[in-house]
């Protein structure tokens, strides 16, 4: 423990950290940045959760739309990740000792693994199924879960802020 402890106030005491904390601009541009990219992340991942589950864009081959969305997804979400990061570094010891970040942190991770999944099994037999209105109930429990995991992403990140205490 004594060495997790040390690790985090290296994380919160340092140039960086003490800047993004202290500058009256730093924080809220890295909030408003983060803001932006989650909004980009989450708009594009609902357009493809949104064709899985066969609700919108049923016209367009799953594959293609998938080709287009996912570099507007990744870019946002290294975005999100960055300016992310330079809000937890002003108080990593508060952050990870918040619940509704631990949540969120939780809620991304198993959206990761959602992705995975749908990559590794549905997504394999795309061509079979990417033409038709409603995909395969794997595909479209997928989309399902995703949409459902994003949605909590964005409670638990609108939470930390009500319940974060800054000294």
């Amino acid at each position: 423990m004594e060495l997790f402890t040390h690790v985090v106030s290296l994380i919160e005491n340092n140039p960086l950290a003490d800047a993004v904390r202290e500058d009256d601009l730093l924080f809220p541009l890295a909030e408003s940045t983060h803001v932006l990219a989650i909004s980009l992340v989450i708009g594009s991942i609902f357009v493809m959760d949104l064709r899985l589950l066969g609700l919108a864009s049923t016209g367009r081959p799953v594959g293609r739309m998938t080709a287009a969305m996912l570099p507007i997804t990744w870019v946002a979400f290294a975005l999100a990740v960055v300016s992310g990061s330079l809000m937890f570094i002003s108080n990593a010891s508060k952050y990870l000792n918040n619940g509704p970040f631990e949540a969120k942190m939780a809620l991304i991770a198993a959206a990761g693994v959602n992705m995975m999944i749908f990559h590794l099994v549905s997504a394999r037999q795309m061509p079979r199924w990417e033409n038709r209105v409603r995909p395969p109930w794997p595909a479209r429990l997928a989309g399902g879960l995703s949409l459902l995991l994003w949605i909590s992403v964005i409670a638990c990140g609108r939470w930390i802020g009500f319940t974060m205490t800054v000294d």
